[in-house]
């Protein structure tokens, strides 16, 4: 009897915020809505290249509180997309679902548009390509290129094995020689056409290129 007699006043107030708190709650609409949300792919294959157009972003249809559904709460929203068990090349299949729905507490996934995302790994090659110089505007008509130079003459590119084998040569950007009389140097960036192949070193080259007058 005296610890419910005691602080009565106190225990009370308690009460009844609890039960006020408790009917805000209650009474909070659920709504249904869409997102837009990133799809973030983790411990992909390290001998694996993926070889395919990466979906970056799917529309989420979610129902929840409507405290939980604000542009605040929905900030951390994300699909995670885990790779661990790919261990050999070919296509693989992965649903999105509840499991790898990154969501706020009480919000749940209903549907995910596209429901699935599916990928085709590939073995990853790497190897040196020749770097072919582009010349925007040639020399003067009087004159013609002695000798071109560049630095590095090769570039190490990585990607797909099957994407790799089809690139020969890199090209870097075009340079304009219509002012050159005698040797010039260009800073320039060497350029890969396959969005899925990459450099593996830095992409720029130097150029050197010596123009002569023509023999007559």
């Amino acid at each position: 009897m005296k610890w419910f007699t005691e602080n009565w006043g106190w225990k009370l107030t308690s009460l009844a915020l609890a039960y006020l708190l408790w009917l805000a709650v209650a009474n909070d609409p659920v709504y249904v809505t869409t997102i837009s949300a990133p799809v973030q792919y983790r411990n992909i294959p390290r001998e694996l290249e993926m070889n395919t157009d990466i979906v970056d972003g799917v529309r989420l249809e979610i129902r929840g509180p409507a405290n939980r559904l604000t542009p605040a709460s929905m900030n951390g929203a994300a699909v995670i997309m885990d790779l661990s068990h790919v261990s050999r090349p070919g296509e693989q299949t992965f649903p999105i679902e509840r499991g790898n729905a990154v969501l706020p507490p009480e919000v749940t996934l209903l549907r995910a548009m596209p429901a699935q995302v599916r990928l085709s790994f590939e073995r990853r090659m790497g190897r040196e390509v020749p770097v072919h110089l582009r010349i925007g505007k040639g020399p003067p008509e009087e004159y013609e290129i002695e000798k071109q130079e560049l630095d590095p003459p090769a570039m190490r590119i990585v990607g797909p094995e099957s994407r790799v084998r089809e690139i020969h040569t890199v090209e870097t950007d075009s340079i304009d020689l219509s002012s050159v009389v005698g040797t010039a140097e260009f800073q320039v960036y060497s350029y890969l056409p396959d969005p899925q192949v990459r450099f593996e070193q830095n992409r720029r080259i130097l150029v050197r290129v010596s123009v002569r007058r023509k023999p007559t």
